[in-house]
C-alpha cells in the first residue's frame, strides 16, 4: 500500500511541529518546505526529525526543501506560512502580507498536487482559508481552516483542569472563529457523558470558556512568542482524520453557504466557517448542522459577521480575489 505524502507548508515552530505528530503517528511520508533563504532550516529540521525514525520506531520518510517539485502529487498539504503580527502592524496590514504569502503558496500547492485537501493553520485564519481557496481554486471540499480543534482543546484542557478528571473524559463543542470569536456551546460538553452544567457552574464554565478564547494570548504573554504545540496537534487531528478516512466529526472552518444560514441562496457566495464536519479521505464531506438557542445563535451570527468583514477587507485590497 502507498504511504500518504504529508507536505507541510512552512518550517516555523507549528510547521515543524505539524511534522512531528505526523512522523510521530507515522501518517505518512513528510515534506517540510520552506523559502529559498530558510531552506537550511527545512533541511536541518527534517534530518533532525528523521533521525528520530530508529528511536520513537517511525518509518517516515521526512524532507526538507525549497522546492514545490518535492510536494508534487501530496494527499494532504498543511499551509502554516505567514507572517505574526508585528507591534504597530493593524489587522488591515496583516491582511495584506500573509494574503500575498498564502495566495503564493496555494498557487504552488494547486499547480504541484491538484487532488489534495489543503488544510490551512495561518492567520487570520478565516481570511487565509478564504485566499486558499480562490486562490487554488479547489472544490471547497478540499480547503479547510484549522482552529476549532485547538480551540476545543484547549476547552477541554481547561474543564478538565477545573473539575480534577481526565481530559480523555471531557468531550465539547465551540463553534465560529478563532479566539474571542468563538461560540460556546456548554449545554452539547459532557464529562463521559454527564452534562458538564451538573459538574461546573456557570461562572466556572464562562471562566474555562473565557480562558479558552484568550489561550493563544496567555502563551505569548508567558513566553514571548505564539503557541505551536496545540496548533500543530490539532493541525495533525484533522489530518489523521483525513489520510485514515475516519469519518471523525471535527470542528473546522468548512465553507458554508445555505448550512447555518451563514450565506442563504448564494451559490457561490459562502464562507469559511467554524462548524462541526465530518472528515474523511476527500476531506470534508458534510457539515452537522445543530440547532442553536437564541443565545447561541446571536454569537454565531456575530461570528459569522466579523468573518465576513475581515473577507471584505480581502477582497477590497485583491480584487482578483473576489
Amino acid at each position: 500500500m502507498r504511504r500518504a505524502k504529508i507536505s507541510v507548508i512552512g518550517a516555523g515552530n507549528v510547521g515543524a511541529t505539524c511534522a512531528h505528530w505526523a512522523a510521530a503517528k507515522e501518517l505518512g511520508d513528510i515534506v517540510l518546505l520552506d523559502i529559498p533563504e530558510r531552506a537550511g532550516v527545512a533541511q536541518g529540521k527534517a534530518l533532525d526529525l528523521a533521525c528520530c525514525g530508529p528511536i520513537e520506531e517511525f518509518d517516515s520518510k521526512v524532507t526538507g526543501t525549497s522546492d514545490y517539485a518535492d510536494t508534487a502529487n501530496s494527499d494532504v498539504v498543511v499551509v502554516t506560512a505567514g507572517l505574526p503580527r508585528k507591534p504597530g502592524m493593524s489587522r488591515d496590514d496583516l491582511i495584506a502580507t500573509n494574503v500575498k504569502i498564502v495566495k503564493q503558496v496555494a498557487e504552488q500547492v494547486a499547480k504541484h498536487s491538484p487532488n489534495a485537501v489543503m488544510i490551512v493553520v495561518s492567520n487570520p485564519l478565516d481570511a487565509m482559508v478564504y485566499t486558499a481557496w480562490k486562490a487554488s481554486k479547489f472544490p471547497v471540499h478540499r480547503i479547510l481552516g484549522q482552529a476549532g480543534c485547538l480551540d476545543v482543546a484547549r476547552f477541554r484542557a481547561f474543564l478538565a483542569m477545573e473539575i480534577g478528571c481526565s481530559v480523555e473524559d471531557i468531550q465539547a463543542l465551540l463553534l465560529g472563529g478563532h479566539g474571542d470569536d468563538m461560540v460556546p456551546l456548554a449545554r452539547f460538553t459532557s464529562v463521559h457523558g454527564i452534562p458538564v452544567e451538573m459538574l461546573l457552574s456557570k461562572e466556572k464554565i464562562d471562566a474555562c470558556t473565557q480562558r479558552a478564547k484568550v489561550g493563544g494570548g496567555e502563551i505569548v504573554q508567558l513566553m514571548g512568542t505564539s503557541a505551536y504545540y496545540a496548533p500543530a496537534s490539532g493541525t495533525i487531528q484533522m489530518v489523521e482524520a483525513i489520510v485514515k478516512d475516519k469519518k471523525r466529526i471535527l470542528p473546522c472552518a468548512a465553507y458554508c453557504e445555505d448550512a447555518f444560514g451563514v450565506a442563504p441562496g448564494q451559490k457561490g457566495g459562502g464562507f469559511f466557517i467554524g462548524v462541526p464536519c465530518v472528515l474523511g479521505s476527500q476531506g470534508m464531506e458534510k457539515v452537522i448542522e445543530i440547532a442553536f438557542n437564541d443565545s447561541e445563535k446571536r454569537l454565531f451570527d456575530e461570528s459569522v459577521s466579523h468573518v465576513k468583514d475581515l473577507v471584505a477587507v480581502v477582497r477590497k485590497t485583491f480584487p482578483e480575489l473576489a
